[in-house]
C-alpha cells in the first residue's frame, strides 16, 4: 500500500514503508555495493548540501527519497520544491531511511544520479590537473577533490588503485566538488602524461628533493599525489619532470596526503597571483 504525503511546501511524496519495494531495494544496493554502482553507472547523494550542489550544477536526478522527519526540515522542503516535474520523490519511515543511507549519520534526503559520462583521456590537455595514485581512503580522496576544485583545478585523474570517486563517502567528503571537476577513473597515467606540455611534478616526503617553495609553479602542472605509506609508484616517478617536498619541523615524518595536496595547490595559486576577479572592459 502507498499513499501520498503533501509537504508544507506543497510537494507531493509517495509514502513507502516496505523494504521489498524495488525503488528502495535499488537505493540500498547502490548505497552499499561498489560493484552495483559500477555495474549501473549510478550512485547516491546523501544530504541536502550535495543535492543542492547537484541541482545548481544541472545534474539530472533519477530518484529522490526523504525520511519522514526530513519532510519536516525546511531546508529539505526547499530542495523538494526545486525538483524537476518528472521526479516523483518518495518518503519512508526514519528507521527504513537509516537502512538505505550509505553514511553513518543520515541527513534525511537521498538522491540517485548517474555517473557523468566522460571518456578516459588518451593524453593530458594543456591545463593544470591532479593525478591521484592509489589513494584508497574515501575521506582523503574526497578532501583532495574538494581542495582541487577550490584551487581552480579543472581535472582529476584517478589510477586503478584509487577508491571509487563516486562512492557516497567520497561524495560526502567532496562536498559538491565533484560537480566542478572533470573526474576520470581507472586512468593509466604514464601513457596519458607522455605528451603533457606542462610540468609533471610529484609531491613526496623526505628532504632529498627540491623544496616546494623554491619551485616555479606559475605554468600548467600535472600534480601527482600518491597514497600514504606507499607513495607515488615507481613507474609514475620516471615520468616526472620534478620531485618536490614540503618543509616540515624536524622529527615530523610526513603529512596527510590531503593536507599535502592543499599546500601544493594553493602555493601554485599564490604564485599565480591568486584569483583575480575579471573586470569588464569599458569601451
Amino acid at each position: 500500500m502507498t499513499e501520498n504525503i503533501i509537504t508544507a511546501s506543497g510537494v507531493a511524496l509517495t509514502h513507502l514503508t516496505s523494504r521489498a519495494n524495488p525503488r528502495l531495494q535499488l537505493l540500498a544496493a547502490l548505497g552499499g555495493e561498489a560493484r552495483e554502482r559500477r555495474l549501473r553507472g549510478q550512485t547516491l547523494l546523501d544530504g541536502a548540501h550535495l543535492l543542492g550542489c547537484a541541482l545548481d550544477a544541472g545534474i539530472p536526478l533519477l530518484d529522490v527519497c526523504v525520511s519522514e522527519s526530513g519532510c519536516r526540515n525546511p531546508e529539505i522542503a526547499a530542495l523538494l520544491s526545486r525538483l524537476p516535474a518528472e521526479i516523483n520523490p518518495v518518503c519512508v519511515p526514519d528507521a527504513l531511511f537509516a537502512r538505505l543511507s550509505p553514511v553513518d549519520t543520515p541527513t534525511g534526503i537521498l538522491a540517485r544520479i548517474a555517473f557523468p559520462s566522460l571518456e578516459i583521456p588518451c593524453h593530458a590537455e594543456q591545463e593544470t590537473l591532479i593525478v591521484l595514485d592509489g589513494i584508497q581512503d574515501p575521506g582523503n580522496l574526497g578532501t583532495i577533490l574538494r581542495t582541487a576544485a577550490a584551487a581552480g583545478v579543472p581535472q582529476a585523474w584517478l589510477t586503478p588503485g584509487c577508491a571509487q570517486a563516486w562512492s557516497p563517502r567520497v561524495l560526502r567528503a567532496g562536498m559538491g566538488a565533484h560537480f566542478q571537476l572533470r573526474i576520470h577513473e581507472r586512468v593509466e597515467p604514464v601513457a596519458g602524461l607522455a605528451a603533457y606540455p606542462g610540468k609533471v611534478i610529484a609531491a613526496v616526503g623526505g628532504t632529498e628533493s627540491r623544496m616546494l617553495f623554491d619551485a616555479d609553479l606559475r605554468g600548467d602542472v600535472a600534480w601527482i599525489f600518491g597514497a600514504e605509506g606507499r607513495g607515488v609508484s615507481p613507474a609514475l616517478l620516471t615520468r616526472t619532470d620534478e620531485v618536490l617536498h614540503i618543509p616540515m619541523k624536524q622529527g615530523i615524518e610526513s603529512l596527510n596526503v590531503a593536507a599535502a595536496a592543499a599546500i601544493c595547490l594553493f602555493e601554485q595559486v599564490r604564485q599565480r597571483g591568486g584569483f583575480v576577479p575579471i573586470v569588464p572592459k569599458v569601451s
